[in-house]
């Protein structure tokens, strides 16, 4: 049962924002009115890009080192996220793509969270 739950959070496994149709601005995470418009916007949900370029990065050093990084999508939308890659390999400006990936578990026989990372693009 707890594994259907998690697959009907469509925000999980995909990239979700939200669009303004009055001023042409895209938002992430989604929102229920436009923070530039504010009530005169007319938002909607849309699916963002797949791809975009590393803005800056941090590597997290606290057992396995993890690279985490501010991600510019291609249509200007900013996000934070986690980056499959080993550390040396980071650059800022590089071009990266959005993964499903595993984020880990719930103990040891526990269920196991997948989600959206990134990856180099190729």
């Amino acid at each position: 049962m707890v594994p259907r739950f998690w697959r009907k959070i469509k925000y999980r496994y995909d990239l979700r924002g939200s669009y303004c149709e009055n001023c042409g601005n895209y938002h992430y995470p989604p929102r229920n009115f436009c923070p530039v418009c504010r009530r005169r916007g007319r938002v909607r949900e849309v699916k963002l890009p797949d791809e975009g370029r590393v803005l800056s990065y941090t590597v997290v050093r606290e057992g396995e080192p993890c690279v985490v990084a501010l991600i510019e999508l291609d249509n200007g939308v900013r996000i934070i996220s986690q980056l499959s890659c080993d550390p040396g390999e980071v650059r800022t400006g590089m071009r990266v793509r959005k993964a499903f990936r595993r984020y880990g578990e719930d103990g040891e026989d526990g269920i196991i969270n997948y989600g959206t990372k990134f990856v180099l693009a190729d």
